[in-house]
């Protein structure tokens, strides 16, 4: 692939401004200038800098975002800023989505992707991919409310009633008020729904993993970073590989 094709390709501009960017000299790879925009290059394991920004080539954009709280993940959010602007422009430009919605107020793992099967993959309710929250609740955690998450619950409220019972694939306190549940549902502000169904109520909530992708301990809120072939893995997208509901310990 030209130099030229690359830079368009992982969303640095118009095909015009890439080739000013390799023209310009803004462009290295391996500690070498690289100026010529028809020049080749093997994309296997590419990495390169444009401007003094480390990339590597990715023929498909999968990254990983520590959603702080007060971003909304609609591609053309309200009130709050939405979770795009937390993104370099070559990400933006090649149109990333979110893989499914965090509330607003919500943080933790988000996923962000601009291949559209794999999207699908990830959020299409027959494949099952296991999220797991972590809750604070208003009042204690009884275990009976265990038990009633575990078994299935009607949920009440927005958008409508559902009259089918959702029950959580795994619940466990992991405090007097705190707890960790595991869905592989989707429904509209479910978690809070349920925790309103047992009779409790949601004071806050953050994801911590999908499948056995758990967000890292050293990604602060608001940084996002590649997804990785082990993650891929540990998400169950490469042939072979089968999406785990546990966490790495």
């Amino acid at each position: 692939m030209r130099w030229s094709q690359v830079l368009f390709s992982q969303g640095f501009g118009t095909r015009r401004e890439c080739e000013a960017l390799l023209l310009a000299g803004r462009v290295r790879h391996a500690d070498r200038l690289i100026d010529d925009p028809d020049e080749d290059v093997d994309t296997r394991g590419l990495e390169f800098e444009v401007e003094g920004r480390p990339w590597p080539y990715a023929e498909s954009a999968l990254i990983l975002l520590h959603k702080p709280a007060g971003y909304e993940c609609s591609q053309r959010p309200g009130a709050s800023p939405g979770v795009m602007t937390l993104l370099p422009p070559p990400l933006r430009r090649r149109g990333v989505q979110s893989v499914g919605r965090l509330d607003v107020d919500t943080t933790g793992l988000l996923l962000l992707t601009d291949d559209g099967p794999l999207l699908h993959r990830l959020t299409s309710p027959k494949h099952h991919v296991p999220k797991v929250y972590e809750v604070s609740a208003k009042h204690p955690v009884s275990d009976a409310q265990v038990a009633q998450l575990l078994a299935g619950v009607v949920l009440r409220g927005e958008p409508r009633d559902d009259p089918t019972p959702v029950r959580a694939a795994a619940a466990e306190r992991t405090g007097e008020s705190a707890l960790r549940l595991t869905l592989t549902e989707g429904k509209y502000h479910q978690v809070k729904r349920m925790l309103a169904a047992v009779g409790n109520r949601c004071e806050a909530l953050h994801r911590s993993a999908i499948g056995a992708l758990a967000l890292p301990a050293d990604l602060p809120p608001g940084q996002w970073r590649w997804v990785d072939e082990a993650g891929r893995d540990r998400l169950g997208l490469r042939p072979g590989s089968a999406p785990s509901a546990t966490p790495p310990a």
